[in-house]
């Protein structure tokens, strides 16, 4: 479960993924996979939709994938307990 600490760090890194710079956003995808929340995913998609970068498209949708995964596989293990 995550903490409001952990949500307003989700959040921040979200808000980094408009900076103009690629490397920032970047760090920002990476910072995001790391912490796994589902909040994330929308503005994943987003930026690999539409980020003007290769690379940036890529890691976003790397860590959209690994995140989904994730939270898949949470589910399934809550089920079975």
């Amino acid at each position: 479960m995550m903490t409001t600490a952990s949500k307003r760090l989700v959040a921040y890194h979200i808000s980094r993924l408009q900076d103009k710079n690629p490397q920032v956003r970047l760090k920002a995808i990476n910072e995001l996979m790391l912490l796994e929340d589902a909040d994330a995913l929308d503005a994943l998609r987003t930026v690999f939709e539409t980020d003007a970068e290769l690379e940036v498209r890529k890691a976003a949708q790397e860590a959209g994938r690994a995140i989904f995964l994730k939270q898949k596989q949470n589910q399934e293990a809550n089920k079975s307990t």
